[in-house]
């Protein structure tokens, strides 16, 4: 027993300094002080049912998501969030994707078959490639600073803030998934950037249609370079940018309180009006006036129109910006004016010249659908039947009997339906926009609709008409000063697709 306590008491002393070793590198766990403990926050309030019930139901009706979660000062406590305040809502998300592909559906191919089937065979490719590439063109401009200079708000407060949003959007820096609640709830930012996109490059492609068979694809990029610089982006800022000083619906510091639902001044007039001047400076297509120049295939000419008025569905009804009551009162008076007008231009043909052409139902129906752009989210159902009336009318007065008595060579008629629509569209929607149609006319504008609406509506068309035609005029001359508008006579002569693009839209020989 002595032996064996002997043993134990040995083998206890040798182990003693390996305890003492362990003691002294396994610190005892140190209690929080009390004035720690009352430094840490307490976790924020979890959302009631109530308030993620609200949320959903701010989706369902494309409302503010986090309305729900201000106190009665308006205020967010901090820390405090629900799923639909910090996330896009699939329906509205989706809607608009397929909005953008519908708006580009427009350009590529719509209309370039527009185009294309009214040139003659010998430029077909021409108009194709001119559509392509301003595609191309604009896309890239848009990424690296169009969209910001249109929509953003950096410059709010400058003297560069009446042309321009912003720079903080720049090679689309932060233009991620997550909303930009400036312009909608519930879509993805970078969506929204690609639906807009779709509008920048429709725009200036409009403008092929006046100068179509006689300007080189070289100085048509360099003009048209320029152009979204001096005329496209300012013009969008203004009417569409949350700090624009022409968007009267949004912006409550507005200068001019113009309204424009889906582009009639950005897009129709613009283009319109610049092709206008551009077509003049060019001057006339060889031969114009003594030879025949009549449409190649009305029947691409009239696939292309179906096209557009399909693809003008994502034009109007996306402006939106998403799939809710306003889209819908879009969809349903673009519908009616482009038919509306479609059938009035075909009467017109039938009592002045017995006879109704598919190139007047085809020239009826985009012309129904350019007048409705700016008043589609805003007017009631009769009033587009009233605008689908006025649209057969006006333009078709245009086409057909100023064009022949001014004797400009606007080859596809972009001045007569975009100049004309855009400007008479702009007019009418100031005369029918109503709040029974749009409640958001009411945020900003109830002591405007019906009243004086039409003299804003006035300012914002002649901003419109000047900045156009004096940009169109400095750019033009610039351009044919360096590198030259037109190809030689003999190129022309030949076609701008053998001489541009070494190709032939036919080839007659296989």
């Amino acid at each position: 027993m002595n032996s064996l306590l002997r043993t134990l008491t040995i083998l206890a002393l040798a182990a003693a300094p390996y305890w003492a070793s362990a003691a002294e590198s396994t610190p005892a766990p140190a209690a929080a002080p009390a004035a720690e403990a009352a430094k840490t926050p307490p976790p924020p309030p979890a959302p009631t049912l109530e308030q993620r019930l609200a949320g959903i139901e701010a989706y369902l009706g494309n409302g503010d998501p986090t309305a729900v979660l201000k106190d009665a000062k308006g205020n967010i406590p901090a820390g405090l969030t629900t799923p639909a305040a910090s996330s896009t809502g699939p329906g509205h998300n989706g809607f608009m994707m397929i909005c953008a592909a519908l708006v580009l559906f427009m350009t590529l191919p719509g209309l370039f078959l527009f185009y294309g089937g009214l040139v003659r065979s010998k430029n077909v490719l021409s108009v194709v490639a001119q559509c392509f590439g301003l595609a191309g063109l604009v896309t890239i401009l848009w990424w690296a600073v169009g969209y910001s200079l249109v929509f953003g708000k950096s410059f709010d407060g400058t003297l560069l803030g009446h042309v321009f949003g912003g720079s903080e959007f720049f090679f689309m820096n932060g233009v991620t998934s997550a909303p930009n609640t400036d312009y909608a709830y519930w879509i993805s930012q970078n969506v929204f950037s690609m639906y807009q996109l779709m509008f920048a490059i429709i725009t200036p492609a409009l403008i092929v249609g006046a100068i179509a068979e006689r300007m080189k694809f070289s100085a048509l990029m360099a003009f048209m370079t320029a152009w979204m610089f001096l005329v496209y982006f300012p013009m969008a800022h203004a009417i569409w940018g949350i700090t624009g000083d022409m968007n009267g619906v949004w912006n409550a510091k507005a200068t001019i309180k113009a309204i424009d639902f889906a582009g009639g001044t950005v897009v129709h007039m613009t283009s319109g009006w610049s092709a206008l001047l551009l077509c003049i400076i060019l001057g006339p297509r060889l031969g114009f006036g003594k030879k025949s120049m009549s449409p190649h295939s009305m029947v691409l000419c009239a696939v292309g129109t179906g096209m557009l008025w399909v693809g003008w569905y994502g034009f109007n009804a996306g402006s939106a910006l998403a799939a809710d009551g306003v889209a819908a009162q879009a969809f349903t008076t673009t519908t009616l004016a482009a038919a509306v007008a479609a059938f009035t231009w075909g009467a017109l043909e039938w009592i002045l010249r017995k006879h109704a052409s598919v190139l007047g139902i085809c020239s009826g129906a985009v012309a129904g659908l350019v007048v409705i752009t700016p008043a589609t989210g805003f007017v009631s159902a009769t009033g587009a039947v009233i605008i689908g009336v006025l649209a057969g009318v006006v333009p078709f007065l245009a086409v057909v009997y100023l064009k022949s008595k001014l004797g400009y060579d606007d080859a596809l008629d972009t001045f007569g339906v975009h100049a004309v629509g855009g400007t008479l569209g702009a007019i009418m929607t100031g005369v029918l926009a109503t709040v029974d149609a749009n409640g958001n006319l009411a945020t900003n504008l109830k002591d405007v609709v019906g009243k004086t609406l039409l003299t804003e509506q006035f300012k914002a068309i002649a901003i419109t008409l000047v900045l156009s035609l004096v940009a169109t005029a400095i750019i033009a001359y610039a351009v044919k000063a360096v590198i030259g508008l037109r190809p030689t006579e003999e190129d022309e002569s030949r076609g701008l697709d053998i001489s541009d693009h070494g190709e032939e839209g036919y080839n007659h020989n296989s």
